[in-house]
């Protein structure tokens, strides 16, 4: 399936695609274990009416919560666009280059060594997915810094990461070790305010200097040999962009864990709709993975309310077989 031919249809979903965030946060509100309807939503929302503590679930415990995930959707969505087209490789994720290794060993090491704090964790996370970017770069840099050695660099970085990751779970305590696996399926639970801020100027910055590079990121696509002969620098343009959607990644992957399927799914279902050129594809898939975190979160808390499950669960529940349909349908290559 090609970019739609139709232009009244394509500015329908581009439309749709534009209020899906809203609506998405709309479903999330009236989700949960106090459900609400549609009627009583919109008079919590628009004239104030409701209980103190419909109140304080509505703006203080949900409402955060869908802004989170719309971020960590955002993030995750922007970076998987950059890497598939980097490493030329559709299979590619935010995930890939050893960044959810180095943020596991991270936020686990500070859990299993004493440290509980929503500040401590995500801090540690990102720095622990920071280091193992700069890691995979050093070493792919000593061979050409290709894609094929990045990818290679990653694989070997994520499994010297989970091989350290085991050992730790393996010393940690037992509650240590429960928090560590629900944090490492992917954890929605904690939105700290302070936290959403930084988190959302730190994705907008991203997503706009990887706009700025639209152009760029649509000649790595045609090739490096094409794209050296219309005058890119290659190495120094592949290096700019591994580091944007690296931290993006590392920015996702401290504030939720790891949540699975988004940056790999998203992209391809945007590219069917709209066509590869990344200056449409990296917007509308941002809107499109925050909007897809939302309702998964959303799903993820009704479900067995008012307990939750991890949302990478539920990730993986809806991006598996989706993913598996376009590989039968494009044939193995997409």
């Amino acid at each position: 399936m090609n970019k739609l031919k139709n232009p009244d249809k394509h500015r329908l979903w581009q439309l749709l695609l534009l209020l899906s965030p809203l609506l998405a946060i709309l479903i999330s509100l009236s989700a949960g274990s106090l459900e609400l309807s549609w009627n009583e939503l919109f008079a919590i929302l628009l004239q104030g009416s409701g209980t103190d503590v419909e109140q304080v679930i509505i703006w203080q415990i949900r409402f955060p919560r869908a802004l989170l995930a719309g971020l960590v959707g955002a993030a995750l969505s922007l970076s998987g666009v950059t890497f598939q087209a980097v490493l030329r490789n559709p299979l590619a994720d935010p995930y890939l280059l050893g960044v959810s290794g180095g943020a596991a060993l991270g936020a686990v090491a500070a859990l299993t060594w004493g440290f509980q704090s929503p500040i401590i964790i995500p801090l540690a996370a990102f720095v622990g997915a920071l280091t193992a970017l700069l890691l995979v770069y050093l070493v792919a840099q000593a061979h050409t810094c290709s894609s094929h050695t990045l990818i290679l660099s990653g694989v070997m970085v994520g499994s010297l990461a989970a091989a350290l990751l085991l050992f730790l779970l393996w010393r940690a305590p037992a509650d240590a070790t429960r928090q560590a696996i629900f944090w490492l399926a992917g954890n929605l639970s904690l939105a700290d305010p302070d936290w959403l801020s930084w988190g959302w100027l730190w994705v907008a910055i991203g997503f706009l200097l990887l706009w700025s590079q639209s152009l760029n990121l649509d000649l790595l696509t045609q090739g490096e040999e094409t794209a050296a002969d219309l005058g890119l620098h290659v190495g120094r343009t592949r290096l700019i962009l591994f580091a944007i959607a690296g931290a993006l990644t590392a920015c996702a992957v401290a504030l939720a864990g790891l949540v699975g399927f988004v940056g790999l799914v998203i992209p391809h279902i945007c590219r069917l709709l709209w066509g590869p050129g990344h200056r449409l594809l990296l917007p509308f898939s941002a809107l499109l993975g925050s909007s897809f975190l939302i309702i998964a979160d959303a799903i993820a808390r009704s479900l067995y309310a008012p307990a939750e499950i991890p949302v990478g669960v539920v990730t993986a529940i809806l991006g598996a077989p989706f993913f598996l349909y376009l590989l039968r349908r494009k044939g193995g290559g997409l």
